[in-house]
């Protein structure tokens, strides 16, 4: 049986928990569970199956990932939105920041076998989230203030084992 796995950012413990409020938020105000599911994180290659024997493989790949790189300062600000009738998000919004597109094109020499476009994010609502109750939380969430930032200094492996598991990490290895 397949396993799921995916690469991602997770910010420290602190902004998870100030996030998850956020999540908490849009659960009871607007029937939108399913993002409580998993903790803030952006992703950097989105979840993929593979057979269990070839775990080896991708974490092969993934050590391969260039993460010769200082840590850097991931800003989030705000809120923003994917208004998709069929399937609307609502999530914390990073700011660009050109380090985190090098850290995404870095992953994706190693991690090459699916097409996906790169819009940072940091899921607040998604999937059982109804246009309706999308409408109106992003009444709410557009204008709404949220500001910090953190240090990215390493990536995370993970596969899903009922809930999402780290299997590896990957720490930055230049120094600023």
């Amino acid at each position: 049986m397949k396993k799921m796995y995916f690469i991602a950012i997770y910010p420290p413990e602190e902004i998870i928990e100030q996030i998850k409020e956020f999540k908490q938020d849009l659960a009871i105000s607007f029937h939108n569970s399913k993002a409580l599911k998993n903790d803030a994180h952006i992703t950097l290659f989105p979840p993929f199956s593979r057979e269990p024997e070839l775990e080896e493989d991708i974490h092969v790949a993934f050590q391969k990932i260039n993460t010769n790189l200082p840590p850097f300062e991931m800003e989030l600000n705000g809120f923003g939105s994917f208004p998709n009738p069929k399937n609307p998000v609502i999530f914390v919004h990073p700011e660009d920041n050109i380090h985190l597109t090098d850290l995404y094109n870095r992953v994706k020499q190693q991690f090459r076998f699916a097409k996906y476009s790169f819009t940072p994010h940091m899921t607040v609502g998604y999937r059982d989230l109804s246009w309706e109750n999308y409408l109106k939380a992003w009444e709410k969430y557009q204008h709404k203030e949220y500001k910090t930032k953190f240090l990215v200094d390493k990536i995370l492996l993970l596969r899903h084992d009922g809930k999402w598991v780290p299997i590896a990490e990957k720490t930055f290895t230049e120094t600023i």
